[in-house]
């Protein structure tokens, strides 16, 4: 258990000194229990997020497949609820396979169609995940060409060398990466160029706002011009007025991605 959870029995022994920390602390020492129990029930599904370019209508480009849980109310629970909890465990494992299976199977039904999911750098090295991508990547040609993987810079950096070799595997198959979280983690940009990053998702903390922002308009101008120097897409990530937006097209951002332009959904 992490250090920072509180067990079911800690929680009954704990003085209730304020209700609301108590009801926080309650709802992560029973995550792992949520997650698990949804799992096993099935009851884990994508909600697409649209990537759209920056013409003055926008068009989608891909959608970003968001895993989602439900508990056995009906309740969904975003990813960011629980993974930062079950990240470094085996629900993480399977998490990123139930997350890949529902990718597979949306692209084989939906040809037409390019989907982006988040992996996790540990997941990689997992053989029940690379087994059904292997599968799926063969079962069905050209399905790679429509497939992301996002990476956080901090996983990316975890596994450098598992990461590198991973994307050389799965270049002859059309599979292209995204450095999520870019300019906000680890990665120092003289390493850009062992990766094999297609594109980058500037961090939201350098988006929001960034109209009335200069020192976000700097380094979002900066972190672009590093993208277009390593032959990569920029995409803005957390976009969410029409101002954000109107800069970032002045300064050559490829893509956008927020509120702005939709909610995640599990149809489209």
């Amino acid at each position: 258990m992490p250090h920072n959870m509180l067990s079911k029995t800690d929680l009954e022994e704990t003085p209730v000194a304020d209700p609301l920390l108590y009801a926080l602390a309650s709802r992560d020492a029973d995550v792992l229990d949520l997650v698990r129990d949804a799992i096993a029930a099935g009851r884990a599904s994508l909600a697409f997020h649209p990537i759209v370019t920056t013409d003055p209508v926008p068009q989608i480009t891909f959608h970003e497949g968001l895993i989602r849980v439900k508990d056995d109310a009906g309740r969904v629970i975003p990813a960011a609820h629980f993974m930062p909890v079950i990240a470094d465990t085996t629900m993480g494992r399977q998490i990123d396979c139930i997350s890949l299976s529902l990718a597979l199977r949306h692209l084989k039904q939906n040809p037409g169609q390019r989907l982006s999911i988040n992996l996790s750098a540990r997941s990689v090295g997992d053989g029940e995940w690379r087994r059904l991508l292997d599968n799926g990547l063969r079962d069905h040609n050209g399905l790679g060409e429509r497939l992301i993987f996002e990476i956080s810079e901090a996983s990316a950096m975890m596994l450098p060398d598992l990461m590198i070799r991973f994307m050389a595997e799965m270049q002859p198959k059309g599979v292209a990466f995204a450095l999520d979280g870019f300019g906000a983690g680890m990665t120092a940009f003289r390493h850009l160029k062992d990766f094999m990053f297609d594109l980058v998702k500037i961090d939201k903390s350098f988006i929001r706002g960034i109209d009335r922002d200069h020192d976000n308009q700097v380094l979002a101008e900066a972190l672009t011009t590093v993208a277009h120097q390593f032959e990569m897409f920029a995409v803005a990530d957390g976009v969410e007025t029409e101002e954000e937006a109107t800069f970032l097209r002045s300064i050559g951002v490829d893509c956008l991605q927020g509120y702005l332009f939709g909610v995640p959904r599990f149809t489209f």
